[in-house]
């Protein structure tokens, strides 16, 4: 038996939906219009006003539909309004549009039409529509409209009320009610739907004076029209735009904030702008006209509430984390920061992490992203879980925090396609690079996902430790991480790891790969993404001596690899053949090359070599000079000839260091080009540099999948707000950032 379906406060069995089938197949021929109504009256279906509630039956058809139970007849095109009418209406509309300036004395009395069903409704929808910055909207449920006039005639004013919000918790704790209470007696409570005084009109205290008097009398036009009283009327000031100043003055009651949620469906959507809550009874005893015992319950004056509104009362900015005492003014680094460059730093975080919401299904989950962002560029020493929620948060956040980054339900990868988007808007320039290269994270204990004995170039040895594959990319606007893959040890594989797997959560269709496997698949994405576009890319040895990593790379791409000083090549192609039979012993069957492969360690000392002497960056301690030369060879496959490439040398000037790559690059490609492509390789470095210096890459204390992923997000966010703010604060603009970034010279010692 199927579980009943809940749609608008109406359980719906089988019987029901066979009903509504049978009910549909025999008006088939007839509008949805239609339907909803004869459903309404089969099941006796009434709104408190006596109308029948064919609105809520439409959204039960339409759902049942959704679901596949029903099939409906087509929509049926709305015939729309003649221009004419439109013209007349905007031509009489133009005759009110002169200013209307003056004191509240001078036009009393104001005059009220309530214009519901008549022909000046259409009046007060075009002036909502064209002056309130909300817009025109159709009222659901019941409504009151109202236009104000002046002595002579003039609108100065349009009031709407219409039906309550369903949830409401400022609301709905001043009155004291429970769900049930609420479900019976809402009908009896309107709210303010729009309220607009004229942009040409400029009378003092006339918003106030408006309500005062609109509120006398909305009961009676509420009975004349809908055969029963209200006992409480409700209203919203947007924070941001208001000050709430006329609802006080006409004796409003300010109750507290809404969270920033409108009801969407049979669902709640976050838009993000809290709005402050007001009410105002029409009786003393309205909360038992709303079914509640208020003998326990305080009396709801604005005395009681004054508290309330000095604690519950939206600030107007937000406590950030460039706010708080705990700030760390080191970050970004080689800024010089006024006093008053920190303020902005607040509404730039802000907007920044604004672009990042649709990652997140819930409010509370957009809160924590934000606290975890700003932990990771506070000053905690220790920036993990804990830390970051003790300073930020209340204790009890702590576990909120954890749950949030392992377990809860937000877009992981739709975070991370966000990122990409924003760093290819900041930093996609023709001229970058992109570079792969793999970071390690040391860790005692053995449950950690993806843990394992393995070499950890962190420490320098075989030790306990992870092991991540990291995407950079870097161009003349700046560098920031792009993409990650944890690397999963082939015993992680293994049946006796089983159990470990199913604790870390690591999903059942992960197969084992290499990490060059790893860093093609990042490469491959990034270039079908087309966000960011390059000539080169660059690599480290450990993927530089995999020569079928290096021939799986796009083939629009010349990579600048380095390779081991063991690496052999030919300096001229040799001949390659079977050797000839000497007569004895077996008949040789294996291709053998004429000469000899030398490795590349020999070539540095070849006299026939023309080096020359290049600045190839500028060091926090002046330049850095190297001398560099480069020859074309030929690689040596498995003791074969493979591809002719150009084998570039860089030694330092005390000749204490020599590093070796290798470039598919074309034979018209200039030097200087690799010369600038050969310090391209140290913007990854300096990202894991600066973000397990400044950004606790390496701080984190999570054992899942998941986790681990996110977490290395959100230092790629970190990252890329810093680029941002360094690119924001920069003083001389026209200065290449890679350039006016001092390279490590350590870079260069390794």
């Amino acid at each position: 038996m199927r579980k009943p379906l809940i749609i608008r406060d109406r359980i719906i069995t089988d019987s029901d939906i066979e009903f509504v089938r049978s009910l549909v197949e025999k008006h088939i021929d007839k509008s949805r219009f239609f339907l909803s109504k004869l459903l309404a009256e089969e099941w006796q279906w009434y709104q408190h006003n006596g109308l029948l509630k064919d609105r809520a039956c439409r959204d039960i058809l339409s759902i049942l539909e959704r679901h596949g139970f029903i099939k409906l007849p087509p929509l049926q095109k709305r015939q729309r309004f003649k221009k004419r009418n439109s013209n007349s209406l905007q031509k009489s509309l133009e005759l009110y549009e002169l200013p209307i300036e003056g004191e509240l004395k001078q036009f009393l009395p104001l005059s009220f039409k309530m214009v519901c069903q008549t022909t000046l409704e259409q009046q007060w929808n075009q002036l909502i529509s064209h002056h309130h910055y909300l817009g025109y909207k159709n009222i659901v449920g019941s409504y009151l409209k109202y236009l104000v006039y002046t002595p002579d005639g003039r609108i100065v004013a349009a009031l709407g009320w219409g039906s309550a919000v369903w949830k409401l918790k400022p609301r709905d704790k001043a009155i004291g009610w429970t769900p049930i209470q609420r479900k019976e007696n809402l009908h009896k409570i309107a709210n303010n739907h729009r309220f607009l005084i004229l942009p040409w009109v400029k009378i003092q205290n006339l918003a106030s004076h408006i309500l005062s008097q609109n509120i006398q009398m909305i009961n009676d036009h509420w009975y004349q029209r809908y055969g029963y009283r209200l006992s409480l009327l409700e209203t919203f000031v947007e924070c941001g735009r208001f000050k709430g100043t006329c609802y006080r003055a006409a004796n409003w009651i300010y109750v507290g904030l809404t969270k920033g949620f409108r009801k969407q469906g049979n669902s709640f959507q976050y838009h993000g702008n809290q709005k402050e809550v007001y009410l105002y009874p029409l009786s003393r005893n309205f909360r038992k006209e709303l079914g509640v015992n208020s003998d326990f319950l305080p009396s709801l004056q604005h005395n009681y509430y004054l508290s309330l509104c000095e604690t519950e009362k939206p600030k107007r900015g937000r406590d950030m984390i460039i706010q708080h005492q705990d700030w760390n003014r080191q970050l970004p680094p080689l800024i010089d920061l006024q006093e008053e460059d920190i303020k902005i730093l607040s509404d730039e975080f802000e907007r920044f992490h604004r672009l990042f919401d649709k990652a997140f299904n819930r409010v509370e989950q957009t809160i924590l992203s934000r606290h975890y962002l700003q932990g990771l560029m506070s000053p905690l020493e220790r920036k993990s879980m804990e830390p970051i929620a003790l300073s930020l948060m209340d204790t009890h956040r702590v576990s909120a925090l954890q749950k949030f980054m392992s377990y809860g339900k937000w877009g992981t990868e739709t975070l991370a396609n966000l990122h990409q988007q924003e760093a290819a808007e900041t930093l996609a320039d023709p001229q970058g690079v992109i570079s792969v290269d793999g970071s390690d994270f040391p860790k005692k204990g053995k449950e950690s996902v993806g843990v394992a004995r393995q070499y950890c170039g962190s420490l320098g040895k075989v030790d306990n430790c992870q092991a991540g594959v990291f995407l950079a990319y870097a161009s003349p606007k700046g560098y920031v991480l792009l993409d990650r893959r944890l690397f999963l040890p082939e015993i992680w594989f293994s049946k006796e790891y089983e159990e470990r797997r199913q604790k870390c959560k690591i999903p059942a269709e992960t197969q084992f790969k290499t990490k060059n496997q790893l860093a093609l698949e990042m490469i491959q994405g990034l270039q079908n993404s087309a966000l960011f576009p390059a000539k080169w890319i660059t690599c480290d040895e450990s993927f530089g001596r995999d020569s079928k990593f290096l021939d799986s790379l796009p083939k629009e791409l010349f990579y600048f690899a380095e390779v081991p000083n063991n690496t052999h090549v030919w300096t001229k192609h040799p001949r390659t053949g079977i050797p000839a039979y000497s007569g004895r012993g077996r008949k040789p069957k294996r291709m053998k090359c004429s000469t000899k492969s030398i490795p590349v360690s020999t070539l540095s000392k070849n006299s026939q070599l023309s080096w020359q002497q290049v600045t190839l960056a500028e060091g926090a301690k002046g330049p850095i000079m190297a001398e560099v030369t480069r020859t074309r060879v030929t690689e040596s496959r498995n003791g074969l000839p493979g591809k002719e490439v150009w084998l570039f040398i860089r030694r330092s000037i005390d000749k204490n260091e020599i590093k070796y790559f290798l470039s598919n690059a074309n034979l018209e490609t200039p030097i200087d080009e690799m010369c600038h492509v050969c310090t391209m390789r140290w913007p990854i470095e300096q990202c894991f540099k600066e973000g397990k210096n400044e950004l606790g890459m390496d701080h984190y204390e999570h054992r899942q999948w998941e986790a681990w992923h996110r977490h290395m997000i959100f230092v790629f966010l970190a990252q890329l707000f810093l680029l941002r703010i360094r690119l924001k604060f920069k003083k001389n603009s026209g200065i290449d950032f890679i350039s006016n970034n001092y390279i490590d010279e350590s870079y260069f010692a390794n």
